[in-house]
């Protein structure tokens, strides 16, 4: 019922989707009902002085005028691109310790290539722009024919033509079309993802204009509404008197939705259509619509900023350290008169260096230090980051184990940002309709006069017939048939899609022999005529097929169909029917007068129509909900009540959705009187007028007779039960929201595992004889008291359960209706309810209306601090989508609606497994081991800077030369950390399925925690500490060439350096778990380049590569030294780690050692049991045990 109370409103729908608009009518632009259209006339002086908009669209974020200062403030809202600006603009002072094109070149690199990301992406928006606004239409000029002009080109009030599966190019008023009711059918996957078509017709005075001859004299007005987002809605009157220019006198029709199409929506299955433009270009509902997603960031990423933080912290301190040293160094080389460092001529220097004002040469200092140790910040991380996400997601856009080819749809990445949130997901928040089922809805059974028919088990009957003793509900008497003898002959038919219902007591004609067949007659007469569903034909087996606005719609007619009512032809003003003749068992035409539609609403919760009979009867029929329809009855059409609600509730155990179907006779002076109430509120252009409509139709639709109900069968998906448990195995709690009824939901959750049969269930419902008594009192406000009062002692109570059964091995499932979580959700509630909903392992929230499903996504978003992922297929869960951290849209029978709201799509539920279980963990790990590493190598390298330059009395002289510095981060160390963010895997995509407590790693935020990024962080300090003392002592103060030469200053950088890029590059090593060739070509290419770098830049002149000149050829290469040093300083920088890692996976191994011991271990237990430590060998035969106990 949700997909048809979001978009029914667009075939003869009055009241779906209410609108919410200022009442300011009076300016022209503000959100309203002040528009004004002069059809066919835009010329007119009024018209000009409205000065609407034209109809070019532009969706780039860019244009050539603002692309580089726009583009540059996106870059420098990152506070490490300022901090490098800033140092590259004081590069040019003296203060700088290096030259400026040093600093200024990887800037350039780094924003460069993100501004050229930017401008290639915005440059293909540029392109489907100028196609789209360079299209041709059809416009009728002032030589009263149609002539080609550009969409571009069009303006409010034009009268266009447009041809069979050509898009409209704007907003359009239907006016008439090829078929002689003015009809015609139009296609909106570009709007909302939908194949099938929808239904739209013009008003009866407006399609007889059907060529250029009778539009030479055509002129009306349109008052509607100003230009808005609902794209289900319209609210319009026409003024028009057919012959002269009205002013507003002409005659009033109302507009609805079905005389307007919509820009970008396609005119299929009609030859043309003739159409007023409404709204242009950026005023259009689909342009309306076109804003972007709230953004979202990854709890990693926010992180990650707080450690910038902490490193511009740790920057200012040692420049602060290094500053008051050099401050007080400066001030001691001149006392009493005497020079101590007299070499540095302390009484003959500039104002950087002067003993007699030191304090201001110490602030110098620090601002110098501010730019040395501006190595400490990664300035290629965000870039790398940006690669890296986006290589991940190809990888998950181009995996064959989550593509769909029944529908040739693959996984979708809609997003890079939150990849690594997929690893974190703590809660999952679902819908079921079209989510966990198909959406493919089946006619299974019905309810007809007290009689129930319709035989065969349901996946909830099974699953259900699986937990009770007392066998299937099939075997019922009040469910099922009787014996059917001669069943198999009828049920070895072909397969009708939409129709599984069996039962030979209504089937092949059967039903004229049931005690009640009029009454079964007037019911599928009912499922015939009460729909907005349109007959097709094939032509080429002459079929009838039907376009239907959802797939209980679809059922219902099929099923009338199957039974003998056959609907064959739908105009704008009747319906034809075959129908079976009971008493000569012919089949006949049968045509009815199409009054009225009432269309189905989310508030309505019912569909009714009126018409008239060949009889001249007029008889409203109408189905809907139990809840709203059977206090509609009157005093004699109850006969079949009692019955019909107990079938209706065992329906609703069996999963199957259900509705009540009931008729009326109407007199007609009633409808006469009525129908001029009904036409009056429809032609009322104010916010309220749906209100109004949905009143009086309220008047119409009451002394109801019933004859039935139907039951539908949406199918669970495939593999949806296997996919539960095992994300549940793996410690995610899931969350169901659904608008279902208690009963259907509970019985859901037990077939797909939501619900096990040793869980105890704590429901918390409304649906009590006391509240039901204070609701018929009418007091609103005791009813809000009691119901308050009601719910706070039930979550009191689940909450006792819960304390009371914590020393067990006892779950929890919680269940809770619409009803009562609304109270559940008030602030002074919402805490509690939480708390007793996390210490239950599944929650079921029924009856949840979509605004419902964004508040608990929220409550749990907020409270918990914990990542939660929503799924959803309908446009009802684009909030719950927006709203959670992730969210997961499926590309279903719904439309694309939920999938454009998404941050990723799949086809099938099951997919979320593989989504979460490999990728997320996946992308988790490579991003946290990514990061990590990053700040490793910059620190290591940062420190190195700081221990000489304290080894030189902090000089402020950079150990090594300008370009080894600027090139670290951008060659020689950025393409194996790459590398590890793309293919590194701990464990294969097979064991993280196998073992899904894995996943914990992730929830848990193991390995990015603050411990192991300040463990990081220790270690290159510690490598730091290793490499410049070990490289210092073991080179300083012995000869170095064989000329007895010792070490100078340029040998001493690229020694150090070396020995700081094999270190960082081995550490790469040390820490990757699975090594593919692009790995061992990056590492060792990348340590492979320092040296080719080395030879090259040395061998320029000494005024381009000064320190560097020919270091490696003539003075590094040849000294065994330089190679003993290297490869001893190395080994002992790594020797901490490799120590650390050794003892951790043998004596404190984390989740993904244990599986790898495990797997390394099996089939050998006996031997390895007595080489691991026992403690080791314990948490494995424990993993295993858990393992084993979640997948019995």
């Amino acid at each position: 019922m949700t997909r048809r109370s979001l978009h029914f409103s667009k075939l003869y729908s009055f009241s779906c989707c209410k609108s919410s608009f200022k009442e300011d009518h009076a300016q022209i632009g503000q959100k309203g009902y002040s528009r004004v259209v002069y059809c066919n006339d835009p010329d007119n002086t009024e018209a000009i002085q409205l000065n609407y908009r034209g109809n070019y669209v532009s969706t780039t974020k860019y244009t050539a005028a603002n692309f580089i200062p726009k583009s540059l403030f996106e870059q420098f809202r990152r506070v490490a691109n300022i901090y490098f600006l800033v140092v590259a603009c004081v590069s040019f002072s003296p203060l700088a310790p290096y030259t400026a094109l040093s600093v200024l070149a990887p800037l350039i690199v780094v924003i460069g290539a993100t501004m050229a990301k930017e401008g290639v992406e915005d440059w293909r928006r540029r392109k489907q722009d100028i196609e789209a606004n360079n299209r041709k239409v059809r416009v009728y000029g002032k030589n009263y024919t149609f002539n080609e002009s550009k969409w571009k080109n069009l303006r409010v009030g034009d009268l266009v033509k447009v041809s069979k599966d050509e898009y409209f190019p704007a907003d359009l008023l239907l006016l008439s079309s090829s078929y002689e009711d003015g009809i015609c059918y139009v296609e909106t996957m570009n709007l909302d993802g939908e194949t099938n078509l929808k239904l739209k017709h013009a008003l009866e005075v407006t399609s007889s204009l059907r060529d250029e001859e009778s539009f030479k004299n055509f002129v009306a007005v349109v008052r509607c509404e100003d230009p808005n987002e609902n794209l289900y809605s319209f609210v319009g009157t026409l003024h028009y008197n057919g012959n002269q220019y009205p002013h507003y006198n002409g005659s009033q029709y109302p507009l609805l939705p079905q005389q307007v199409l919509l820009r970008d929506s396609k005119l299929k299955n009609t030859e043309y259509i003739y159409g007023v433009v409404i709204f242009t270009g950026h005023d259009t509902k689909v342009m309306q619509n076109a804003v972007d997603p709230p953004s979202k960031r990854s709890k990693i990423e926010r992180k990650m900023d707080k450690i910038v933080y902490i490193l511009f912290s740790m920057l200012i301190s040692i420049s602060f350290i290094g500053s008051v040293f050099f401050g007080i160094e400066t001030k001691r080389d001149i006392s009493g008169g005497k020079y101590r460092r007299w070499y540095l001529r302390p009484d003959a220097t500039t104002v950087f260096y002067d003993s007699r004002r030191a304090s201001l040469a110490a602030f110098f200092h620090f601002l110098t230090g501010l730019m040395l140790y501006g190595y400490l910040i990664p300035i290629s991380l965000y870039v790398s980051i940006e690669i890296v996400k986006v290589l991940q997601c190809l990888f998950i856009n181009q995996d064959q184990e989550m593509y769909y080819e029944e529908t040739d749809r693959p996984s979708h990445a809609r997003t890079s940002n939150l990849n690594e949130e997929l690893g974190q997901v703590d809660t999952i928040l679902s819908d079921k309709t079209g989510t966990l089922t198909c959406n493919s809805m089946e006619f299974v059974k019905c309810s007809i006069a007290g009689i129930a028919y319709g035989r065969g088990m349901t996946e909830v009957e099974r699953a259900l017939a699986g937990r009770r003793s007392d066998g299937p509900l099939e075997n019922d008497g009040n469910l099922s048939d009787q014996p059917d003898d001669d069943g198999d002959t009828f049920y070895s038919r072909k397969q009708i899609k939409g129709f599984n219902f069996r039962d030979k007591r209504i089937m092949n004609g059967h039903w004229v022999n049931e005690p009640h067949s009029d009454v079964i007659q007037k019911f599928f007469r009912v499922l015939a005529l009460c729909n907005t569903a349109v007959p097709e034909k094939d032509k080429e087996s002459g079929e009838i097929f039907y376009e239907a606005e959802s797939p209980d719609e679809a059922a219902f007619v099929i099923a009338a169909r199957e039974v003998g009512f056959e609907l064959f032809e739908r105009k704008q003003t009747r319906i034809s029917l075959h129908e079976l003749d009971p008493e000569t068992a012919k089949i006949f035409d049968r045509t009815y007068e199409l009054l009225q539609v009432l269309e189905f609403s989310s508030s309505r919760k019912r569909m009714s129509v009126i018409v008239r009979s060949e009889e001249n009867d007029l008889l409203l029929l109408c189905k809907g909900a139990d809840s709203v329809m059977l206090e509609r009855l009157s005093e004699g059409g109850r006969l079949f009540e009692a019955k019909t609600k107990d079938h209706v509730k065992r329906y609703a155990e069996a999963g199957l959705r259900t509705l009540v179907v009931a008729y009326r006779e109407i007199g007609e002076d009633e409808y006469t009187i009525w129908e001029k109430e009904f036409s009056k509120a429809k032609a009322t252009v104010t916010a309220d007028r749906d209100v109004l409509v949905d009143e009086i139709a309220d008047k119409i639709e009451k002394d109801l007779v019933l004859l039935g109900a139907t039951a539908v069968e949406d199918k669970l998906q495939k593999k949806v039960p296997e996919c539960i448990e095992k994300l549940a195995h793996a410690g995610i709690k899931i969350w169901v929201l659904t608008g279902d009824k208690m009963e259907t939901a509970i019985n859901i959750g037990y077939a797909c595992s939501l619900l096990r049969q040793e869980m105890k269930q704590i429901i918390i419902t409304l649906d009590t004889p006391e509240i039901e008594a204070l609701e018929k009192q009418g007091d609103k406000d005791a009813v809000s008291k009691a119901s308050l009062v009601s719910v706070t002692e039930q979550i009191r109570d689940g909450k006792s359960q819960l304390n009371s059964a914590k020393e067990s091995s006892l779950t929890f499932g919680l269940v809770i209706d619409g009803k009562s979580l609304s109270f559940a959700l008030d602030k002074s509630l919402e805490k509690k309810f939480l708390e007793l909903a996390l210490g239950c392992a599944s929650v079921i929230c029924c009856r949840s209306t979509p605004k419902h499903k964004a508040l608990v996504t929220r409550l749990v978003k907020t409270q918990t601090g914990k990542t939660t992922l929503a799924i959803g297929d309908g446009a009802n869960d684009v909030g719950m989508l927006q709203e959670a951290d992730i969210g997961v849209g499926i590309s279903g029978v719904e439309g694309m609606q939920a999938v454009m709201a998404s941050d990723f799509s799949i086809a099938q539920f099951y997919f979320l497994e593989r989504l979460l279980l490999v990728h997320g963990h996946w992308c988790y790990r490579r991003i946290s081991m990514m990061i990590c590493y990053f700040f490793y190598k910059n620190l290591t390298f940062g420190f190195t800077l700081f221990w000489f330059e304290a080894y030189t009395s902090f000089s402020g002289q950079p150990a090594y030369n300008d370009w080894y510095m600027s090139f670290y981060n951008v060659f020689f160390t950025s393409l194996p950390v790459i590398a590890l963010g793309v293919f590194d895997q701990d464990v294969s995509a097979r064991l993280c399925l196998k073992y899904p407590l894995l996943y914990q790693e992730g929830v848990q935020n193991i390995l990015f925690s603050w411990p192991r990024i300040l463990g990081w962080m220790c270690n290159a300090v510690l490598s730091s500490i290793i490499i410049f003392f070990f490289t210092t002592n073991s080179m300083i103060n012995q000869a170095f060439r064989r000329d007895g030469q010792v070490v100078d200053y340029g040998i001493l950088g690229a020694t150090m350096y070396t020995c700081v890029v094999w270190t960082v590059n081995c550490q790469m090593a040390l820490s990757i778990n699975y090594f593919t060739w692009i790995q061992h070509f990056f590492i060792w290419g990348s340590t492979a380049f320092w040296y080719i770098f080395l030879v090259i830049y040395g061998s320029i002149s000494p005024i381009v590569s000064t320190t560097a000149h020919r270091v490696l050829v003539e003075a590094c290469s040849p000294s065994p030294l330089y190679w003993l040093v290297t490869l001893l300083v190395v080994i002992a920088t790594l020797l901490p780690y490799f120590s650390y890692r050794a003892f951790q996976s043998r004596f404190r191994p984390m989740y993904h050692d244990i599986i790898q011991i495990h797997r390394r271990s099996e089939g050998a237990e006996t031997e390895i049991s007595g080489e691991l430590p026992t403690s080791v060998w314990r948490k494995i035969h424990q993993l295993k045990e858990k393992l084993e106990q979640r997948n019995q």
